[in-house]
């Protein structure tokens, strides 16, 4: 909706014409996709003409095409006040206000409620946070409530406008960290938190979040010493026990890890988000039976709590059985969960049909996961294609000849890319399973770099990467590759080689050749429709926007083909091919190519790499625990009926 329309809808309202409002605002609703916030307006005027039940029905309708729209969640809560069906209402003021904390009637409804029910222990709890929202200065609640509804660029803009005329205000510091995250500019974040927290050391939010950046920029020994003063600061603080133990994992301390987390439990018995915390732990380090238990005890707990039911189904081992998928479908049905157990919820469900081999209720919940994730997305498949082209303008045959020796020549680095679901984890393990190879995670190092030479983009809407790299110095790309192999130093344990199996550097080979002209990349490839379809119906934390519709990661998957293609004719004989099927039929020999790819000695390891104990935290980390199985080739013929967008996107020489 324009600023105009906003406006003029407001002056309207003002003026208590709700129903020319109404009919102002039924053109943008009837769009294809309908305008959220004309879905929002429209459902204040009906509660004001006493119209709450068409109204809440409305609300159901923009929770579905905006699930994070706060002000809507909000109006969802005045709507159940007005027909006094107060627990709901609380619920939905409590939800609003955990998206949007400067919603200042959401926390007044939720006083009202608390106080009327006699919960003076939540209420105090709520006061103190309103209290707390109250008293910062109106452009900081602006902020706020621009970063909710993700106006990231404008927020920013306020934010650095108020900071020069308050520059040692901690929140507006630590909101604009936050906004940095966002962007993408961490060690802008990093700079920031660390120069809030000198002015106000016992602030536990930017202390907090300080950690939450160290462990983004993958310095998780700093990230762990910082844990552990904050622990210090708060010793009985659960979220400060909380975090350092989540801190400890991150180092692959697992063991001392879940202590932490059962002395949480200790004082908060039963928290679900500990519980299930516990089974991540526990999961990664291969205790997959507690892991199972913990992830129950959180369910038990909360039957709503959907990233514990999520968690059970992406261990891809647990069979639910009926009466998990009646309380499940009991939790839907209630209809007052977040967006976030929401969409766990649903791709549970995909998996529990999927056992169960009804292929069109499965399918039917992995879509509505995905069509709530996409909701939420600002992907643009246009755009990645885009981005995909400017590659090959810039690592011309030109520029890779100029600068063939102008990188780091340190032959540590072996890159897994591809999409993900492609059978990376695997390679990796069989890679790791070598004397010689550690192994590490899905390292961001080489994405966090191009967020770096994007840096202003945003704002200038001009596309500064890769563009911006024939003007760099030669030394910059030396310096670059040092970074690189210095920032990487944490996660090895002193093999001479090691692993970085981020599927998304695929888009930037160019770059890291550059950079690093003696590293190996190996590319992951399966099957399109068995890697598609298998991404689709995989919840990712985050990184994987294309994979929310069956279209775009079709068309995701021709463009990564396409751009592997000229990757391979830039780079004759660098990048080694490996195909997941060909794996699976002749795992011996494959092995043996990719050793010799990398320079290796063969080492019967790598055959048996299924016994390997290493920590492993993708979503295969329990497949690549047992020894190679054909069974996961063909599941996506399961759903072929559903899969026309798909198949269309991919093209028949693909399909």
């Amino acid at each position: 909706m324009k600023s105009s329309d906003e406006k003029h809808i407001e002056a309207l309202m003002r003026e208590k014409k709700f129903t020319e409002a109404i009919e102002f605002l039924e053109p943008l609703i009837a769009q294809e996709k309908p305008d959220s916030d004309a879905l929002y307006f429209k459902c204040v005027c009906l509660r004001y003409l006493g119209e709450v039940t068409t109204a809440l029905s409305l609300l159901q309708q923009l929770k579905m095409i905006a699930p994070g729209h706060s002000r809507g969640i909000q109006e969802e809560g005045h709507c159940y006040a007005k027909i006094s069906e107060s627990d709901k209402a609380l619920q939905a003021y409590q939800r609003a206000t955990q998206i949007n904390p400067a919603l200042i009637a959401s926390w007044i409804g939720q006083l009202k409620i608390l106080v009327a029910k006699g919960d003076v222990q939540t209420a105090n709890q709520a006061k103190q946070q309103f209290e707390y929202i109250q008293k910062q200065p109106k452009a900081i609640q602006r902020v706020i409530d621009l970063m909710s509804s993700g106006r990231w660029i404008k927020a920013e803009t306020l934010c650095r406008q108020f900071l020069q005329k308050n520059p040692k205000h901690v929140e507006a510091m630590r909101l604009l960290a936050e906004i940095g995250v966002q962007l993408g500019v961490l060690d802008d974040a990093e700079f920031l938190l660390e120069s809030a927290l000198s002015f106000d050391p016992n602030n536990f939010n930017v202390h907090k979040d300080y950690i939450l950046v160290l462990r983004k920029r993958q310095q998780f020994q700093k990230a762990l010493d910082q844990a552990k003063i904050l622990l210090a600061k708060f010793p009985n603080h659960p979220q400060a026990q909380s975090l350092y133990a989540i801190e400890l994992m991150q180092t692959g301390d697992y063991e001392q890890a879940i202590q932490l987390f059962d002395q949480v439990l200790t004082t908060l018995p039963k928290e679900p988000i500990t519980l299930t915390s516990r089974g991540h732990a526990l999961k990664t380090w291969g205790k997959t039976e507690q892991a199972v238990n913990s992830y129950r005890d959180a369910i038990d707990s909360k039957a709503n709590h959907g990233e514990a039911w999520y968690s059970l189904a992406n261990l891809k081992t647990v069979a639910f059985e009926q009466a998990d998928i009646e309380t499940m479908l009991e939790q839907l049905n209630q209809g007052d969960l977040n967006p976030a157990d929401l969409v766990h919820l649903y791709f549970a469900l995909g998996k529990a049909y999927e056992d169960e081999k009804n292929f069109g209720q499965s399918f039917h919940f992995y879509s509505l996961g995905n069509a709530q994730k996409k909701a939420q997305s600002r992907y643009s498949s246009e755009q990645m294609t885009e981005e995909f082209a400017q590659q090959k303008t810039v690592f011309t045959a030109d520029f890779i000849q100029n600068h063939k020796a102008v990188g780091c020549d340190r032959p540590d680095p072996i890159f897994i890319v591809g999409l993900p679901r492609s059978g990376s984890t695997l390679l990796e393990q069989i890679l790791a399973s070598h004397s010689q190879v550690d192994g590490t995670l899905e390292l961001p190092n080489i994405l966090s770099l191009v967020h770096q030479l994007r840096r202003g983009e945003q704002r200038s809407g001009d596309n500064l990467y890769p563009k911006i790299i024939p003007e760099l110095a030669a030394e910059k790309f030396r310096a670059f590759g040092e970074q690189f192999i210095a920032e990487t130093q944490i996660h090895r344990k002193g093999a001479p080689f090691f692993i970085d199996k981020m599927p998304n550097n695929f888009r930037h080979i160019g770059l890291i050749k550059t950079i690093l002209p003696n590293a190996k990349i190996i590319d992951a490839r399966r099957y399109s429709l068995a890697c598609c379809f298998s991404g689709f119906k995989q919840l990712f934390a985050e990184g994987q926007e294309f994979s929310y519709s069956l279209a775009d990661i079709g068309r995701y998957y021709r463009d990564y083909v396409d751009l592997m293609d000229f990757w391979q004719a830039q780079y004759p004989g660098d990048i080694l091919l490996v195909r997941y099927e060909d794996v699976v039929d002749d795992v011996e020999n494959q092995v043996r190519r990719l050793l010799d790819y990398c320079g290796l000695p063969f080492e019967d390891a790598c055959l048996s790499f299924y016994k390997n104990q290493r920590a492993v935290r993708t979503a295969s980390s329990e497949q690549v625990r047992k020894p190679i199985y054909r069974s996961g080739l063909d599941q996506w013929q399961n759903y072929s009926e559903f899969l026309t967008p798909l198949k269309d996107a991919l093209g028949p020489e693909l399909v």
